[in-house]
């Protein structure tokens, strides 16, 4: 969006009533996705729908850490949403919330995951972004699907397929591993809501080769080329939400049309972009800016300052629609 049309809206928005503001229990934005039907019906595009923000990482505030129950709990109770997470193994091979191989950056611990039994790691609590120590624990993965069932959506990212220095066997275990546990009789065969990030078409198929048909996948569609691959893949569009990088970019507009015109809607994430806004009121105006761009879904480290932006298309529209009157009037 240009820059007059976003201070233009900005106009408008602070010309506007204040909306009123009022946190709700989790339950109030929770969603029941009982069947992969379910999963694909909340996941379809529609032009009319709210813009969805998601928490990267479970959502983060003052007081809560990353990857963390009550983060999430949190989260959901501000508004609807789903939440990316990632997990790493202990040394007795449970996966446990954990986005770094290391628990150095996120607890008052130091080491690896790996060198750490479950209970060993229980010893640590876990920080916020601000170093803060919280009373809150190391969660186990089955902790987090437990509470999210029947709650909410979660998006999968497996670590262990790009971080640097996981040799290309690791990366090959990691997703044999999530084919088993998806597989009947593993251990995430009995939850219906969970999307899988994957990181090639390559990587897709293995899942889908295997007869993994209770998730979605979320893929990088950022060019024609990517279109045209998954649609000649034997991957349903169904089964697909589009991550378009960074930003929705303008000259790839027919590819967006594209994939709506197929239902699958469309992500940004803006995690080192828009969220590294140091001041918190330039941080309010890139969220702004990344709102009316209009992509379907917004990944950031925190959703909970969306709470009081503009997330309908209605609202969006017409702070658009007011931009264009005021340009219209110079």
């Amino acid at each position: 969006m240009n820059n007059w049309k976003l201070w233009v809206a900005i106009g408008c928005m602070c010309c506007a009533p204040a909306a009123r503001v009022q946190a709700r229990t989790p339950e109030a934005h929770a969603v029941r996705i009982g069947s992969i039907e379910e999963l694909q019906a909340y996941f379809t595009y529609s032009p009319d729908r709210d813009i969805v923000v998601s928490g990267h990482r479970g959502g983060m505030m003052a007081g809560y850490p990353e990857n963390c129950i009550e983060s999430c709990e949190k989260t959901l109770s501000l508004l609807p949403t789903f939440f990316e997470i990632d997990f790493s193994f202990t040394k007795d091979s449970i996966p446990v919330l954990m986005h770094d191989l290391t628990i150095d950056r996120t607890t008052t611990g130091k080491g690896r995951v790996s060198d750490y039994t479950y209970e060993e790691l229980q010893q640590f609590a876990l920080v916020d972004r601000h170093r803060k120590e919280t009373p809150y624990k190391i969660p186990r993965l089955k902790d987090m699907l437990e509470w999210g069932k029947d709650r909410v959506v979660f998006n999968f990212d497996n670590k262990y397929v790009n971080t640097k220095g996981v040799s290309d066997r690791v990366r090959r275990a990691s997703i044999d591993y999530y084919i088993r546990q998806l597989q009947p009789g593993g251990d995430w065969a009995e939850y219906h809501n969970i999307v899988l990030s994957v990181r090639s078409l390559d990587e897709a198929l293995r899942y889908w080769n295997s007869g993994i048909r209770q998730v979605m996948f979320c893929v990088e569609i950022s060019s024609r080329a990517d279109f045209e691959a998954y649609d000649a893949s034997p991957i349903p569009w169904r089964y697909i939400m589009a991550y378009i990088r960074t930003a929705v970019d303008p000259r790839l507009q027919e590819v967006y049309d594209l994939l709506h015109a197929r239902g699958v809607m469309t992500m940004t994430s803006i995690v080192e972009t828009s969220d590294k806004v140091k001041n918190a009121r330039d941080r309010n105006t890139a969220y702004l800016r990344e709102l009316l761009a209009e992509p379907d879904i917004i990944e950031t480290d925190y959703p909970s300052e969306f709470v009081e932006l503009p997330r309908s298309r209605r609202e969006i529209h017409a702070l658009q629609d007011c931009a264009l009157r005021s340009r219209s009037r110079k």
